[in-house]
C-alpha cells in the first residue's frame, strides 16, 4: 500500500517518486497547498473507495497518515 499511495501523491502532485517516503510531510517537505491537497484526497478516494470527511483531511499531514486512514477506513 505504500508504494500505491507513493504513486498517487507523485502522479497527481507530478513530484518525484524519490522525494516521497513514509515520514514525507505532504505540506512541509512538498510544498502542497490546499488545493493540491483536495486533488489527492479525490485521487485517493477514488482508488480506495472511500470517502474521506472534510474535517479528517487536516489530521492526513504525513504520507503514513494517509497510510494509516487507508488502513482503517477499507
Amino acid at each position: 500500500m505504500k508504494n500505491e499511495i507513493i504513486n498517487i501523491i507523485s502522479k497527481t502532485l507530478g513530484i518525484d517518486k524519490k522525494k516521497i517516503n513514509e515520514k514525507t510531510n505532504l505540506v512541509a517537505d512538498l510544498d502542497v497547498e490546499s488545493l493540491d491537497l483536495v486533488d489527492l484526497v479525490v485521487a485517493i478516494e477514488e482508488k480506495y473507495q472511500i470517502e474521506i470527511p472534510d474535517q479528517d483531511i487536516k489530521n492526513l499531514q504525513t504520507v503514513e497518515d494517509i497510510i494509516n486512514y487507508i488502513q482503517s477506513h477499507v
